[in-house]
């Protein structure tokens, strides 16, 4: 749980409504948050929903974790605090795209399910919609892709008996309990994976069908 140090503030109520945004941008807000391994393809899938969504009209905009990392937490490692507050942060500048009406989409490893779970619980609170799609692939898998190097990396890293801490390989990932879909990414086509994503969007009401 992040400190909090702010000291005489007030929260200023503005006005605009949440309605009133939604009317001049024609959609309601949401995140949509990616979870995963690494190299599970947690990014394409959000980049390539982000494309479908701008192509039909919808302000769509994607918070990538390595994109994020070069700039609001560059500041932050890997360890297990840091990772928490990486999470923290994303998920209330998430809540802040949402609340403006814009259809938000991340992709973060995001390891914790308490972190997840906190950024769910904000998105609650705010009366905003919260979508956690778990993009489910074994480490395997993700190990022969391995875009970064990262896994052969910390292999041996563990091998030497200096350890990274990296999720799949020496620290844990904690899968979703109940999320909001489920994407088998290593047998999918990112568009395959794409539609799943608009297709449960659609069914929720929280974009419209595609007219045909």
């Amino acid at each position: 749980m992040a400190e909090v140090r702010a000291t005489n503030i007030t929260w200023h109520e503005g006005h605009v409504s949440g309605e009133d945004r939604q009317k001049l941008l024609q959609q309601k807000g949401v995140t949509v948050w990616f979870t995963g391994l690494s190299g599970s393809g947690k990014s394409t899938i959000a980049f390539t929903v982000e494309h479908a969504l701008v192509e039909r009209g919808h302000l769509a905009y994607v918070l990538d974790g390595d994109n994020i990392r070069h700039g609001l937490n560059k500041n932050l490692g890997f360890s297990a605090t840091d990772r928490e507050e990486n999470i923290r942060r994303i998920g209330e500048v998430a809540k802040l795209f949402a609340d403006t009406g814009v259809l938000t989409l991340t992709s973060f490893i995001s390891p914790y399910r308490k972190d997840r779970d906190q950024v769910r619980k904000i998105h609650a609170d705010a009366g905003l919609p919260f979508v956690e799609i778990l993009v489910d692939v074994p480490v395997a898998v993700c190990e022969t892709r391995d875009p970064k190097g990262l896994y052969k990396k910390a292999r041996a890293a563990l091998a030497e008996g200096k350890g990274m801490g990296f999720t799949g390989v020496d620290d844990p990932y904690e899968a979703p309990t109940s999320p909001e879909l489920v994407i088998h990414n290593d047998q999918l086509t990112p568009q395959e994976a794409a539609s799943q994503v608009l297709s449960y969007l659609e069914s929720k009401g929280l974009i419209p069908p595609l007219k045909g």
